[in-house]
């Protein structure tokens, strides 16, 4: 059985006021040897070195808790949460490691990932969360996941103007979008900024971070839904990446 040094995941989480149990650290070893063992015979990350993937993919997912909004729900008792386009598992498992109680779905549109992701959960005993395979565009228009989560989440790849389109159609009124984001977020505000409206959303901080011991800059793009989404959004599948609401 091989020994992780885990004493600086520890230290790194605590920045993001997170102190992890011995349970909770066992989990993400095994979570880490899933994703290691999985990703030699299928692409699921470009990361696999133990102490990248502690800080970039561990750590960088568990940075939503310095959003107050964020924190003081999942302080406040049981939460809905979608990880949309969740690949690995990111940012969703991490956060259903540290926060049990909440209700959480992954969406993703390879069923490759959605059967790492499943022995993932198996693997690691977690309850009260379920995958999905699909794409966003179709899963938004079925009433049990429209406006059905308190947060959606999603370190996907996209434009704003096209993961708005696809997030915001899950989150209930007074819920919340976050997006994670890279440094280049402030380049995308001018051109997601109408997007957002008319999909219900209101942007209201960009919350810039570093990760821990590093000059990695990343950004939480908090938006909250303040009212319904237009029926008609999202479009149908490929139509928010081909042509991005402005």
């Amino acid at each position: 059985m091989v020994h992780y040094n885990t004493d600086d995941f520890q230290k790194k989480s605590r920045i993001f006021e997170i102190d992890l149990s011995e349970e909770q650290i066992q989990k993400f070893m095994d979570y880490y040897e899933l994703l290691v063992e999985w990703n030699s015979f299928m692409n699921l990350t470009a990361i696999t070195d133990f102490d990248e993937v502690i800080l970039k993919h561990f750590v960088d997912s568990l940075a939503v808790f310095q959003v107050s909004a964020f924190r003081e729900k999942v302080k406040s008792g049981e939460i809905s949460l979608i990880d949309i386009g969740t690949g690995a598992g990111f940012p969703g498992i991490p956060l259903k490691i540290v926060f049990p109680d909440m209700k959480v779905t992954l969406l993703d549109s390879l069923n490759k990932r959605i059967k790492f992701l499943d022995t993932v959960i198996e693997k690691l005993d977690l309850k009260n969360i379920e995958t999905v395979h699909g794409r966003a565009e179709d899963l938004a228009g079925k009433k049990d996941y429209r406006e059905q989560y308190d947060f959606c989440v999603s370190r996907a790849v996209a434009n704003l103007s096209t993961l708005t389109e696809l997030c915001i159609p899950f989150v209930k009124n007074g819920g919340y979008f976050i997006s994670y984001k890279s440094e280049k977020v402030k380049e995308e505000l001018s051109a997601g900024k109408r997007a957002v409206e008319i999909l219900g959303g209101n942007i209201l901080d960009i919350f810039e971070y570093q990760l821990p011991d590093s000059d990695m800059s990343r950004n939480l793009l908090l938006i909250k839904k303040e009212k319904n989404t237009p029926k008609k959004y999202p479009r149908k599948a490929g139509t928010p990446a081909r042509e991005p609401l402005s």
